[in-house]
């Protein structure tokens, strides 16, 4: 597990999580530092008491969607995946299979359980009884992205990769190298459990993050770049 972390400023700058008391604020900060390379943590409560945190502010991360929680006792930290990027062949992955599979990656790289919004998991992380059916709708496993599922075809090794023609004539047109961003895509969804859910959108969306961070320093082999974002850098 890598002992640095990064926080996104979208997050912490965010009307929502400046809102919050700065204890709350600080708790957060402790789950986000300790959590392993998916974000899951095991032992909140003794976080909580190394700190001094109230239950009131561990419900506050919880209702505000910053912390989603697990009848384990587990939590997750719902932004992990824009607050950090680790690299696959760095990452470890999480002890907590169980929790993880009820789990699906936002295109933007937020956690939400699987076929629920965020008005489905609002009353101490619970799930209402008018969203239950939802979560067994969506189950991962089933290729649960839209009404229009039967026109998208299955790519890469692992047949996990869903695209509608226009999709695929789309990264066509957008990547030359697009069926390498197909495999890469369809591992580390094998690899990880994960689903999401606009499969063109995701692999844009990677594309864009490698393109910034390209961009951002030297990005030579050895340089800077690969010094400082080696350890955060995403699969694509």
């Amino acid at each position: 597990m890598a002992e640095r972390r990064m926080f996104a400023k979208t997050i912490i700058d965010s009307d929502a999580f400046l809102d919050m008391p700065l204890s709350t604020q600080a708790l957060y900060f402790h789950f986000v530092m300790r959590a392993d390379d998916e974000g899951f943590v095991n032992n909140p409560k003794k976080i909580m008491r190394m700190v001094g945190a109230s239950d009131d502010e561990m419900k506050v991360l919880i209702t505000k969607r910053f912390l989603i929680p697990f009848e384990s006792g587990v939590v997750v930290v719902k932004h992990w995946f824009i607050h950090n990027y680790i690299r696959s062949d760095r990452l470890q992955e999480t002890k907590y299979q169980e929790e993880r599979k009820r789990l699906s990656v936002e295109e933007n790289g937020s956690y939400t359980e699987n076929g629920m919004s965020d008005e489905c998991l609002t009353d101490g992380g619970q799930v209402p009884d008018k969203c239950q059916h939802r979560l067994k709708e969506n189950s991962i496993g089933k290729d649960s992205i839209g009404e229009d599922k039967d026109t998208r075809h299955k790519y890469g090794e692992y047949k996990n990769v869903l695209l509608s023609d226009a999709d695929l004539e789309k990264l066509k047109a957008e990547f030359p190298d697009w069926a390498t961003r197909i495999e890469r895509l369809s591992e580390y969804i094998e690899s990880k459990g994960v689903s999401y859910k606009n499969h063109l959108a995701t692999i844009r969306a990677w594309a864009r993050k490698d393109k910034n961070e390209r961009g951002s320093d030297d990005s030579r082999p050895g340089g800077k770049a690969e010094s400082r974002f080696a350890e955060y850098s995403h699969p694509i």
